[in-house]
């Protein structure tokens, strides 16, 4: 490491289901748990390095009750061994139903906050017109600045006091940059008090060519102008940020090497830009290799936990670079 190179907490969602970008779901073969689990284990290597598992459950109108469904199923149990849940809890309630999604978050904390690390309120919230994301639903900056405080203070009363609560956003360009700002307006300083980091789902080079060469660059441009565009005027810029979902997907022109060196290439800039302590890799395994289109291509791994070699890159890194 340099000098100016930070040491990251590393993370994956350890699925493969995918949503596109038309709202439907890229799917496959069923996941493994245990073929899962098998793998999370090479990532964290022998020291069983803390890692996070991303997993994702979503309220909307007919929850009802406090079970957790996530996405990958099951995700519970690939807790332990220092491996802790971050925890994405989507807002997807076609009335607006902010009071029993903040009900909702208080009890998911009540029964499973001892196994969350980080909770994610709402998922991408400024995104609209794609209903797997939250920016679609009414009502969703009313539900993410409550739903902050909710949890906070469900955390706190609980004394859980390793319970980071935060939310994230795409990267924000022109008229969207003010997102954040908005929601500080909407909370005030309770809201800024209540958030432990802010989260940015990053995908440089998957939507927009960036030639590998500058990839590094363009990461780290991107990561300065959230902080000093999008946090600061916002009054959030002392905030850890945290990269809450990353990747880039394989496919007929998406070579397997390429993938190796984007990840490479994006988690060196997080590990030197201030600010970054975190890193959360989208996603582990293919939801279906023998599909040519990206949304299904996005793992480390085939859809049979082959690993291509991205997989091994990410393991060195985590290696070199975990706390």
């Amino acid at each position: 490491m340099t000098a100016t190179t930070t040491r990251l907490r590393f993370g994956i969602y350890p699925g493969s289901a995918a949503g596109d970008d038309s709202g439907g779901i890229a799917a496959g073969p069923p996941d493994d748990p245990d073929r899962m689990l098998t793998a999370l284990r090479r990532l964290q290597g022998p020291a069983r390095r803390p890692f996070l598992v991303r997993a994702y459950t979503r309220f909307h109108d007919d929850v009802d009750v406090p079970a957790m469904s996530t996405t990958p199923t099951g995700a519970l149990r690939l807790v332990g061994e220092g491996r802790r849940l971050d925890l994405v809890v989507q807002f997807q309630s076609r009335r607006g139903d902010v009071d029993r999604y903040c009900a909702h978050l208080r009890r998911l904390i009540a029964t499973y906050g001892d196994k969350v690390s980080t909770l994610q309120v709402t998922e991408e919230p400024n995104v609209v017109g794609n209903p797997t994301l939250d920016g679609d639903y009414p009502r969703v900056r009313e539900a993410l600045v409550a739903g902050v405080l909710s949890a906070h203070d469900e955390a706190r009363r609980r004394g859980m006091l390793h319970l980071e609560v935060g939310c994230n956003s795409t990267v924000l360009f022109g008229p969207d940059t003010t997102f954040v700002a908005d929601l500080v307006d909407l909370g005030g300083p309770s809201f800024i008090d209540a958030l432990d980091y802010i989260g940015i789902d990053l995908f440089p080079d998957v939507f927009r060519p960036v030639p590998l060469a500058d990839l590094s660059d363009v990461t780290a441009g991107l990561l300065t102008h959230h902080r000093d565009e999008v946090l600061a005027p916002a009054g959030l810029e002392h905030l850890p940020l945290h990269i809450t979902e990353h990747g880039w997907p394989t496919g007929p022109e998406r070579n397997v090497d390429t993938q190796a060196a984007v990840v490479e290439a994006v988690i060196d800039a997080a590990a030197a830009a201030p600010g970054v302590d975190r890193y959360t890799h989208f996603s582990l395994r293919d939801a279906d290799t023998t599909q040519p289109g990206p949304f299904h291509r996005f793992g480390l791994m085939t859809d049979d936990y082959q690993p291509k070699p991205a997989f091994d890159t990410y393991r060195r890194l985590i290696d070199r670079l975990s706390i």
